[in-house]
């Protein structure tokens, strides 16, 4: 009997080390080393090969002239958002990585690409971890579009082996598994969701996606960082990594690429969550801009953000009153609080606009949050609007503003101004018309 080799492998940057350490020499971090036993692993994936069928191949290396180039077939999810943030689609054979905070809709989204896939004749493996078949079918009946779920196969096991017998055997399309921190095997120590249990299972699974040729979508948690559970090499093991985001209490949710092998990593898919499941956004406007035409409003303004490659408008509004206690309040909602107190330093040194006596409230509608520069002149507009009650609802604010008080050019300032005159607004500010946001605010004066 072969002897158990243990390594000690990071929670947290997946550092391997023969011996235990109490702090991690790779990030930092402390009592993150935790024991695996190497052979029992090797042991159960030949096991798995076996029992999988997949037969071991002589494999010699080839001269770059010799390697033919075929261009991947990708399965389409029935979201268009979704199979643009993918760059086209799914790549048969590829593993893809969903993490999200928990209740963001995860499994929901999953499941409505499995019911919209299945409806095309693809068989679909749906194999939870976390529900019981029960309560995945009480979902399925609550956004379902149609009655037929004859392509549509529902699996509740944790059992690694079992299931990469059962994808094997099945041999479906699409394996959707939720989520990869539920999975164990008998074949290593460990509870669920440990080092060697993670690795072991996302190993299976990609390894039949890449021999077999059936893509994988794995769910994975998220740690109160934000950063995905388990060792950081699972992020590495996987073709895409997507993450989806958004705030409980809003419907917005938005999908983004963090690692894409096939696609681009600049793409964003917009989603909102409502009763009957999670709907895809074509018209973004309809979700962040009010439609408040009261001319005796203050301190609303717009603006063109960019996400990905893909500009849209957004209202900002700005709220400041006389301050009653010694230090004024600056509260931000969408936007980076420091970023905030770095434009009032702007405004009062450079425009004059004493807001040292007054308390600021800054809030982006539609629970989106902003970390494109170009927002800042009209984070900057919206609070003089305020301060000075001047209606600038019907005006567009694009540029970042410097610590001087210049406006500097945006990024695609093109694309943004063209999206914004699309939608009717004629009215236009960046550094195309003014340079310094002195001359700006003097503008509004006349």
């Amino acid at each position: 009997m072969m002897k158990s080799k243990v390594s000690f492998v990071c929670q947290e940057c997946g550092y391997d080390s023969p011996q235990w350490l109490g702090k991690c020499p790779e990030c930092g971090i402390w009592n993150s080393l935790k024991e695996i036993h190497i052979s029992s692993i090797r042991q159960a994936q030949d096991r798995i090969q076996n029992s999988s069928g997949i037969k071991k191949v002589n494999i010699e290396p080839k001269r770059l002239d010799q390697i033919k180039f075929e261009k991947k077939q990708r399965l389409l999810t029935g979201f268009s958002e979704l199979d643009s943030v993918l760059g086209g689609g799914i790549v048969r054979g590829s593993a893809v990585l969903l993490a999200g905070d928990p209740g963001i809709g995860k499994s929901t989204l999953l499941l409505q690409i499995a019911l919209k896939m299945s409806l095309a004749k693809e068989k679909i493996l749906y194999i939870s971890g976390e529900e019981s078949e029960e309560q995945i079918k009480l979902r399925a009946d609550r956004i379902k579009t149609s009655k037929s779920y004859a392509n549509f196969l529902l699996l509740s096991s944790t059992n690694t082996d079992l299931i990469c017998e059962i994808i094997a055997k099945t041999n479906p399309a699409l394996v959707i598994i939720d989520s990869i921190q539920t999975m164990e095997s008998e074949n290593v120590s460990g509870l669920s969701g440990a080092v060697g249990q993670v690795r072991y299972a996302a190993f299976q699974f990609i390894k039949l996606a890449k021999t077999q040729g059936i893509p994988v979508i794995m769910v994975g948690h998220v740690t109160k960082e934000g950063m995905v559970a388990g060792p950081m090499v699972l992020s590495h093991m996987v073709d895409t990594v997507l993450f989806l985001e958004g705030e409980k209490f809003t419907r917005t949710r938005i999908l983004r690429s963090l690692k894409n092998r096939f696609g681009p990593v600049d793409e964003v898919g917009i989603f909102a969550m409502l009763d009957e499941g999670i709907k895809e956004l074509n018209n973004l406007e309809q979700l962040f801009l009010s439609k408040n035409n009261d001319k005796t409003i203050t301190g609303s303004i717009l603006s063109v953000t960019m996400e990905g490659t893909r500009p849209f408008l957004v209202e900002i509004q700005a709220l400041v009153v006389p301050s009653k206690i010694p230090v004024p309040r600056r509260v931000a909602s969408g936007i980076d609080y420091k970023r905030l107190e770095l434009l009032l330093a702007v405004l009062q040194k450079h425009c004059n606009i004493p807001l040292g006596g007054m308390d600021v409230f800054v809030n982006v509608a539609g629970g989106i949050k902003l970390s494109d520069p170009a927002a800042d002149l009209s984070i900057c507009l919206a609070i003089v609007s305020s301060f000075k009650n001047i209606n600038l609802s019907r005006k567009v604010g694009i540029g970042e503003v410097g610590l001087l008080g210049e406006i500097r050019k945006s990024n695609s300032l093109e694309k943004r101004t063209k999206e914004a005159r699309k939608l009717g607004f004629r009215d236009i500010i960046s550094s195309d018309r003014f340079k310094s946001l002195r001359d700006v605010v003097n503008s509004l004066n006349k």
